[in-house]
């Protein structure tokens, strides 16, 4: 797991690197300090007299060099440390984001829209603030450790064995606070998870929360799910707050022991250094022994963040490892013939455990060109059946053929590029009519995006507002209306210039009238493209070439409206509910 998010370190290698050299350097320098102070007190204040002034000078003078020196070396590992931790994570959250961009339909199904923006940011932060300590304290704290045991135990072996007492003491506390605290904060970015769905989900629809008067059902919802974070944050930080108090106790113990036993040893030899311990290596002692101990505290520290940032690394890693069902094979064909479409035996699944298959046995032929109506119940995968023309999901069994070909056999892009899709959800983006138009097409002149327009009838509507193709369109479109929304997307799916337009349900915003308007178009303006429109009102698919009965995962009947009026007694007796009375569309 951590292997796989240092491949995102990448160009920061240099910085992660430098990082820790000068830690180690600056370290250096921070244990050399104590040992001139010994040589200060001992030399140079106790002796006193010229002597003692001249060692005075030159002991202070090399203080000072080496403070300044720590003090470069410290700057400089901050600001690699800094570059390298965020960049890291500048790097983490793009690969994700690109990762994430190559997964099929049923890659996306199995993460919640809020649970990946929670892994793009507050997990990534955890990420790289994590990476920052290791590549910074991390180092720094064991370089300390050591490098201090073996001045202390260089100034006095004897006393330097207290730190063998409560080292073992701390590591062990320290552990068994960490394996406690992690399995509350995955809970508790799971939960983040709920957090982040519903601020999305009302924030995505506080139009219909204000229109039922349910802003305080709203603020419950959100308001129980912060609580839980409360809790669960609680009972993980009273579990931390062991830390600061067994560090006190292990600092303290040790403090106290080498104050006890070494001033008795210095005492006894009268503070000569010569004779056992003196006055200056006594107070080197009491430097290292803060040293020592700070450094285990940031140990800990440390301990405390890998705790937290553990969950967040795994939920990254499980975005990092999910691997695309969709591809492209080894040699793709890059070009589609036509807009013919074969559907040989086809039974899909949206996952293995699905006891019954969303698509069983469906085998029908379009011919290019043609006009396909498909009409059926809620839940009779109509949906389904199109969306696995351009691979948004592979067939469990069976094949797909466009243009004569298994659409397995082409590249992605071509293939997607050949088929227009206008979704169930039309979705517009924040920008210009003329952006988004040409979301289908970025190179398409200022008159194909007009005659697509007028093909959609968008056109008039469009010009209509005072910037006419330069207004701009609010995120998710909600400036403008439904049968608005619609037509833009259709505009935009007809800049593409497809072999195969598939419409589902994307003219139900619409009136009749303009609704039949737009199959007019598409006759007369794209005869060659095949279209495949999948709506709720017979009206819309009525003159189609062929008309496509689903039921339950299974074409039920195929013919003209003529022919289904006869055949079919689904088809009849929706057409029979839908012109009761005489209101014939």
């Amino acid at each position: 797991m951590i292997r796989k998010l240092l491949k995102s370190v990448r160009e920061y290698k240099a910085a992660s690197i430098k990082a820790p050299v000068y830690v180690s350097l600056e370290v250096v320098m921070e244990v050399i300090i104590p040992l001139l102070m010994a040589e200060l007190i001992d030399k140079g204040i106790n002796v006193g007299g010229s002597e003692g002034m001249a060692v005075t000078l030159k002991m202070g003078l090399a203080l000072l060099f080496s403070s300044l020196l720590s003090l470069a070396f410290g700057a400089l590992a901050g600001k690699y440390a800094a570059t390298a931790s965020a960049g890291f994570a500048k790097n983490l959250r793009r690969d994700m984001y690109v990762h994430v961009q190559d997964f099929s339909f049923a890659n996306i199904d199995r993460f919640s829209t809020a649970g990946l923006v929670t892994r793009m940011t507050t997990d990534v932060t955890n990420v790289q603030n994590t990476y920052q300590m290791v590549i910074r304290t991390a180092f720094r704290s064991p370089f300390m450790l050591l490098f201090s045991l073996i001045a202390a135990f260089f100034v006095d072996r004897k006393l330097s064995l207290v730190f063998l007492i409560f080292i073992p003491i701390l590591g062990l506390g320290l552990y068994l606070i960490s394996s406690n605290a992690h399995p509350i904060f995955e809970r508790v970015f799971k939960t983040y998870d709920k957090l982040n769905g519903v601020v999305q989900e009302n924030l995505h629809g506080i139009r219909v929360v204000k229109a039922f008067v349910r802003e305080d059902h709203e603020t419950k919802k959100f308001t129980s799910i912060s609580q839980r974070i409360f809790d669960f944050f609680v009972k993980a930080e009273k579990i931390l707050s062991f830390n600061h108090p067994l560090m006190n106790l292990c600092m303290y113990g040790c403090m106290l022991l080498i104050s006890w036993f070494g001033a008795k040893a210095v005492v006894a030899c009268g503070g000569d250094a010569a004779l056992g311990l003196s006055t200056g290596e006594l107070t080197s002692l009491f430097t290292y022994t803060m040293q020592i101990l700070s450094s285990l505290m940031m140990v800990s520290m440390i301990f405390v963040m890998l705790v937290i940032s553990r969950a967040s690394m795994v939920r990254i890693a499980e975005v990092l490892d999910e691997v695309p069902e969709i591809a492209n094979p080894e040699n793709p064909v890059t070009e589609v013939k036509d807009g013919s479409i074969r559907f040989d035996g086809v039974t899909f699944r949206y996952n293995s455990h699905s006891e019954k298959p969303a698509l069983d046995n469906v085998s029908l032929e379009i011919h290019s060109g043609e006009t396909i109506g498909i009409l059926g119940g809620t839940g009779s995968s109509k949906s389904t059946l199109v969306q696995l023309i351009p691979r948004l999901y592979d067939a469990t069994q069976g094949s797909v053929q466009v243009g004569g070909l298994d659409v397995r056999q082409y590249d992605l892009t071509a293939l997607r590029d050949a088929v227009s899709f206008v979704l169930q959800k039309n979705e517009l983006f924040s920008g210009t009519i003329s952006e988004n138009l040409r979301w289908g097409n970025g190179d398409a002149t200022d008159e194909e995006v007009q005659n697509a327009a007028k093909l959609a009838q968008a056109h008039d509507f469009i010009t209509s507002f005072p910037d006419g193709y330069d207004t701009h369109i609010e995120q998710g479109g909600t400036n403008v209306s439904g049968g608005q929304k619609q037509r833009l997307c259709i505009a935009r799916a007809l800049l593409k210039k497809p072999k195969i337009l598939i419409l589902d349900d994307s003219t139900s915003a619409v009136d009749t009238a303009t609704d039949a308007a737009i199959r007019k178009a598409f006759r007369e303006e794209i005869p060659d493209t095949t279209k495949l429109i999948i709506a709720q009102r017979i009206g819309s698919v009525m003159d189609a070439d062929r008309i496509i009965v689903m039921d339950e995962g299974k074409v039920s009947a195929m013919g003209t409206h003529e022919e289904l009026l006869q055949s079919s007694h689904i088809y009849r007796e929706v057409y029979e509910s839908q012109t009761k009375g005489g209101e014939d569309e």
